[in-house]
Parts: structure tokens; sequence; C-alpha cells
């Protein structure tokens, strides 16, 4: 995928926030520290457009990024982080809620996993909860690189034994630092686009 233009446009925490513009949404979940800012850079070929950070729970809003004014990349704030307040949590998990069950330009969402580390309890919660709600999920193992290539299977198979996951669902293997799985990345967000 060629990106021509990339920039970063709102951080919402409420409907009435969301451009209207009703270009498709690709969004991101995950745990805090997993990765999403890093994956969203590697995506799309920049730098520093979405702001990685050395303390996890920065993201606090839905952070809207477009790309090629063609889609939008929707990164949520990351979730298990213990320094957030319950209420903060709280807020998170019914803004999130709240965009999954009424946003209708969201095409596919990427639930991104550390490939090192079993999926945690707030990862099988937000996967079940999207298989609930019948959302398009891709599962993104990132990290790839801080694990030897023969350990991939073995981890990629733990990822979806404890989410219990759909064999319909795409699971990429990705790597910020290396650009593995960036191509097939966006192979799977265009086709979801295009269905």
């Amino acid at each position: 995928m060629k990106i021509l233009d990339a920039q970063f446009i709102i951080s919402a925490v409420s409907p009435q926030q969301y451009p209207e513009d009703a270009l498709p949404e690709i969004a991101l979940a995950g745990r805090s520290n997993v990765g999403k800012s890093s994956l969203i850079n590697k995506l799309i070929m920049r730098k520093n457009l979405a702001r990685t950070s050395s303390q996890p729970g920065k993201t606090q809003q839905l952070n809207y990024y477009r790309v090629n004014d063609s889609i939008y990349l929707v990164d949520f704030p990351g979730y298990g982080y213990a320094k957030v307040s319950k209420t903060q949590r709280e807020k998170f998990g019914e803004m999130i809620e709240t965009y999954l069950q009424s946003r209708e330009p969201l095409k596919l969402q990427l639930l991104v996993i550390d490939i090192r580390h079993e999926p945690s309890k707030d990862d099988v919660l937000m996967y079940h909860w999207l298989k609930h709600y019948e959302i398009p999920t891709c599962i993104v193992a990132t990290k790839a690189d801080k694990i030897p290539r023969s350990k991939w299977d073995k981890h990629i198979k733990m990822i979806k034994t404890t989410l219990e996951a759909d064999p319909r669902d795409s699971v990429v293997l990705f790597s910020s630092e290396t650009g593995l799985g960036r191509e097939q990345l966006w192979d799977v967000i265009n086709e979801a686009i295009a269905t």
C-alpha cells in the first residue's frame, strides 16, 4: 500500500466528535504497551504520527488518523493498565462500547496482541465482545521480531487457543521493527473495506 498522505484528525470522546465524512474505519484495540502506536506508524510509514510512549496508558480518547483521504485508523485507549483509576477504566469501556455498537463506517477491528505473552483476560473479553457484536476482526500478533522465528507457530497457536479464535478470522504476524506483516495487514484491511 502506497501512503501518499496521513494525518492526525481528532481525539474523540463521544459520537458528536466522530468525523462525519463516512470514510471506512479500521479500529485498533489492545492492552497498553502492546505496540498499537508503533503498528500505526509502520502501517503508514511515518515515524511519529501516532505518538508512542514509554508510559503506558497514554491514549485516553479515540484517536483518528486519516490515511490517503480514503480511510481512518481509529486507535482505542489501551486496556488493562493498572495506573488508570477504576472510574477512568469504566469510562474507557463505555466509550469503546458506544463506538462499537453504533459506528456504521467501522469495517474491521484489529485486536493487537503481543506475541510473546498469552492473551490477557481483557484480550479474551474484548475478542468475545467483538464476536458478540459481529464485528469483523483481525488478530494482529505484534513484536514478532522479539522471539525466534522457530517459535512463531507455537505462539500463534497459543493466542488462537486462549482467545478461542474463530478460524475465519485472519491472524497477521507483525513487527514494527522489521515491517514483517505490513503488506499482509494492508491486504486484510483493503479486503474488509471492499466488502
